[in-house]
């Protein structure tokens, strides 16, 4: 008897994430811009802010690493790495606090000497409560020298000092997994995604695979992961949930077997002492899921035109775009809706840039609002008019783009609606895009380094670097680190959508 079907209830969410979190105007302007070399610009379009030059970087740490730098930053498609960076459950926003490795660069030498070290190049995501406008900031992170533990290893650079966690995420890194972000690497997302294998490894011991899980791919995913970390034959840690994990143990025959993955804080089977076998290798959740790009085009829910161009071009080969697709749900301005009114169908439209009843008199409009000044009840066009400003028909749509930080094209939406010379009035439309407004101040004030933690929490944030006496670093007040700790902890016991979306 075959194992029982288990829909993946994450689609709808990854289908209206694909409609939502990187709009066609976005990767149209990112990617002409890129094609002209213009990658500061394309990382403008896409909502990536630098926090790094090439420039810069030759003086600090070197011409070789800048220019390997700078040749990372050509390759960059800002808008393919919005598309495929890790999101939350429920909201499917960017996941939040988030320092994701995009490339590492081994045993770097500094200018002015000292021991080799590992360089990252990073993507952050803001905290949760300075996400307003899901920018992205690019950045480096230095390791530590060759021989020292990583962890608790702390390396701050710019835009780092507000950041909850600087160092790079073991379980989220794309340095592996270049296709994700690199233009000219992109085609191999057909077959690193397994498109055309089937399902060759339990997802766990006596159990059958899991919906989304691309157990197909991980014997080949860990020994790149393993071979990357110079590892040999370690076993690796995959995470399924918040309390699900398991180990991918090595055979004497070179294959890779499933065991039960043991308890937190607890050793891995490994040799005594064994460092590498007490914190396992972790497989980067982008090689634990199916791409969701390829389950929605399973599942039919969406169409090659649907995705991002470089993407539909990879799990569909031959696929022509077509532009007019990308742009078919756009909302017309000129439209005229109509409306049942004293007995028969009247016309709403714009006139002059605002939405107004076209088949009343402006002699009757004006009895008809002195009227509704004493209480009356207004035409049932100027009540259509009034709903329209007030709770809209796409004031979810509304919502859905401003939350994922496509503010122009949420005002494109409402001035297509209510004309661009509209004044809004009071309701549930006027109150999202005032709230909208201030938390991009909470996001500028993240950025510039004032605000360390959201409005409702006491500690503030620490002093800049540089700014102790003699220009070094300041020591933190005792016990700082302790408190920031502990309200981070009460952050995330109060903030649900920090579940984890793959």
């Amino acid at each position: 008897m075959g194992a029982p079907v288990r829909e993946d209830t994450r689609l709808s969410l990854w289908q209206r994430v694909r409609t939502y979190a990187v709009p066609p105007a976005t990767i149209e302007t990112a990617t002409a811009r890129r094609l002209a070399g213009d990658w500061a610009g394309a990382c403008a379009a896409a909502g990536v802010d630098l926090d790094l030059t090439p420039r810069a970087l030759a003086r600090t740490h070197g011409t070789e690493l800048a220019a390997r730098v700078r040749a990372d930053l050509r390759r960059l498609a800002p808008d393919l790495l919005r598309w495929h960076l890790p999101r939350t459950a429920e909201d499917g926003l960017l996941r939040p606090g988030l320092t994701v490795t995009l490339a590492v660069y081994d045993r770097h030498e500094a200018p002015g000497g000292g021991p080799p070290r590992p360089v990252h190049l990073v993507a952050r995501t803001a905290p949760a409560w300075a996400d307003a406008g899901q920018r992205i900031s690019l950045a480096l992170w230095e390791g530590p020298p060759a021989g020292r533990d990583p962890r608790g290893w702390s390396a701050d650079g710019p835009g780092a000092a507000a950041h909850p966690h600087p160092h790079p995420s073991r379980r989220f890194r794309l340095d592996l997994h270049r296709h994700l972000w690199d233009a000219t690497r992109a085609g191999e997302l057909r077959g690193r995604s397994g498109a055309d294998l089937l399902p060759a490894l339990p997802a766990a011991p006596d159990d059958p695979p899991g919906p989304g899980w691309a157990v197909h791919r991980w014997a080949a995913e860990a020994r790149l992961l393993l071979a990357a970390d110079g590892r040999g034959d370690a076993p690796v840690l995959v995470r399924l949930g918040a309390r699900r994990r398991l180990l991918l143990a090595p055979d004497p025959d070179g294959t890779l077997r499933t065991a039960p993955a043991p308890g937190r804080g607890r050793p891995a089977p490994g040799a005594p002492g064994d460092r590498d076998a007490r914190w396992p290798a972790v497989l980067p959740d982008a090689a634990v899921w199916i791409p969701p790009d390829l389950a929605l085009l399973r599942a039919g829910l969406v169409t090659p035109d649907d995705l991002h161009p470089l993407v539909a071009a990879a799990l569909v080969p031959g696929h022509r775009p077509d532009p007019a697709a990308r742009h078919a749900a756009a909302d017309d301005a000129d439209a005229v809706r109509t409306v049942e009114c004293q007995g028969g169908t009247h016309r709403i439209g714009l006139v002059d840039g605002v939405l107004a009843p076209l088949d009343h008199d402006p002699a009757e409009l004006r009895r008809e609002e002195l009227l509704v000044a004493l209480s009356g009840t207004p035409l049932p066009c100027l009540r259509a008019i009034d709903e329209a400003h007030r709770s809209p028909t796409c004031l979810t749509g509304v919502r859905e783009r401003l939350a994922h930080g496509d503010t122009a094209g949420a005002l494109a939406v409402v001035e297509a609606l209510l004309g661009p010379g509209a004044a809004l009035r009071d309701g549930p439309l006027r109150e999202a895009l005032e709230r909208a407004a201030t938390r991009r101040l909470l996001h500028g004030l993240y950025r510039a380094g004032l605000r360390a933690t959201g409005p409702d929490d006491v500690p503030e944030p620490p002093p800049a670097p540089g700014s102790g006496p003699g220009g070094g670093r300041p020591r933190p007040p005792r016990g700082h680190r302790r408190a920031a700790r502990t309200a981070r902890r009460l952050a995330r016991r109060g903030h649900p959508r920090h579940a984890h979306l793959h």
